[in-house]
């Protein structure tokens, strides 16, 4: 039995936050069934590039899950749902605050229908305050946050991260731990409660490395010029040969004597945190690492054991024997759009694994399985389609 297998979550979310987070709910066996817009649904669906009429992303993120269509502007889609939220466990949703009010799945309406339910809202700065109101997205949550003011080339220009750092670690990391710490609470108290998730209060708590100086003497850091931000020689990023790029991160001091050592500059040793010496020492890097191409770089320093990588393109993240190994692309087989490669789980545990038990649902794809265990006939859900309910 997979840990979650007894949790009904109700996911009113779309795009990549939520659905991240009821993807790691649903991979643990939480019964996750979308709710999503009749005719349109999670806008993520669309979004290019396309495997025939599907989007490869949404794809990513939505195994393991049931598709229910409902329009709640209707007042039988919203009766549809209360009915579901009365023996559901979690409600999901990242609409900005006050709409899920004005539909009338908010929390004060769907609790008293279900006084044990755990009700979690992802938004971008939260339900309350100054921001509660604003658009936004994870670059803005960044900025905010302070990490993208600090997180710039070599030249001081600020570095937009490839992935969604807010989205993820902020919003859809965050929301699935406050929902599992919720329905312990719930398990012990038989109360169920409001988990108030934002963005931005996300990201700021991942600062304590760059807050923690601050917080000490007050003084913030300078882009560019923090300890594990392009301060250092001894821990960057270094051209090579070839035109590619190695990761250093030779930050404890026996890993950098065995670096130094190496390339016969012994008096580096000492200069390691020498503030004064760092230019020095990034100029004899910048071309020493040129003498070589990048992966015999990576195979020499990996054999007298530093801390080194190859900057790895996406092409050979899905090559490496490690990846691989540890199972984090595998291929599934959709009934109607083929082999699809999935992204593996990256929580393993020995006695109660992740599994893929679904493979992403089409719109709409449960809503007979779905409606009928509500009750409804078949002549009435007919009727629904017809309506535009479903």
């Amino acid at each position: 039995m997979l840990p979650l297998e007894a949790v009904r979550v109700l996911d009113l979310t779309r795009l990549l936050p939520g659905p991240f987070c009821s993807l790691i709910l649903a991979d643990f066996g939480a019964e996750v069934i979308k709710i999503e817009q009749p005719g349109q649904g999670d806008y993520g669906r669309w979004t290019p590039p396309l495997i025939k009429d599907t989007s490869s992303f949404y794809l990513l993120v939505n195994r393991n899950k049931k598709s229910l269509t409902l329009d709640l502007n209707l007042d039988k889609g919203k009766e549809i749902f209360l009915q579901l939220a009365s023996d559901a466990d979690v409600i999901l949703e990242g609409f900005r605050p006050g709409v899920a009010k004005r539909l009338g799945v908010d929390y004060d309406t769907v609790k008293k229908v279900n006084p044990r339910l755990v009700y979690c809202s992802i938004s971008g700065y939260g339900q309350d305050g100054p921001y509660a109101n604003l658009s936004g997205h994870d670059i803005n949550y960044l900025s905010y946050a302070g990490i993208l003011g600090l997180t710039v080339a070599r030249d001081g220009t600020p570095v937009i991260p490839s992935t969604q750092i807010a989205d993820i670690g902020g919003g859809a990391l965050m929301a699935a731990i406050g929902i599992l710490l919720a329905l312990i609470a719930q398990r012990n108290t038989g109360k169920g409660q409001f988990v108030d998730i934002s963005m931005l209060d996300g990201v700021v708590s991942w600062l304590p490395a760059i807050a923690g100086g601050y917080f000490a003497n007050q003084q913030p850091p300078a882009p560019g010029k923090m300890r594990l931000a392009g301060k250092y020689a001894c821990y960057a990023v270094y051209r090579t040969k070839d035109g590619g790029y190695i990761s250093l991160g030779a930050l404890e001091k026996h890993f950098w004597e065995r670096i130094c050592r190496y390339i016969n500059r012994i008096e580096f040793i000492e200069w390691q945190f020498n503030d004064q010496k760092q230019n020095e020492m990034f100029s004899y890097l910048d071309n020493h690492f040129l003498s070589l191409n990048r992966d015999e770089w990576v195979k020499r320093l990996q054999e007298i054991d530093v801390c080194v990588a190859p900057v790895y393109s996406l092409v050979e993240v899905f090559q490496d024997p490690q990846i691989l190994h540890r199972n984090m692309v595998y291929e599934v087989d959709h009934p109607r759009l083929g082999t699809i490669k999935q992204l593996g789980f990256p929580v393993k545990m020995s006695l109660t694994p992740a599994a893929a038990r679904l493979y992403p649902p089409d719109l709409g794809e449960h809503n007979v399985d779905i409606l009928t265990t509500l009750g409804y006939s078949h002549d009435e859900i007919r009727a629904f389609y017809q309506q535009g309910i479903i």
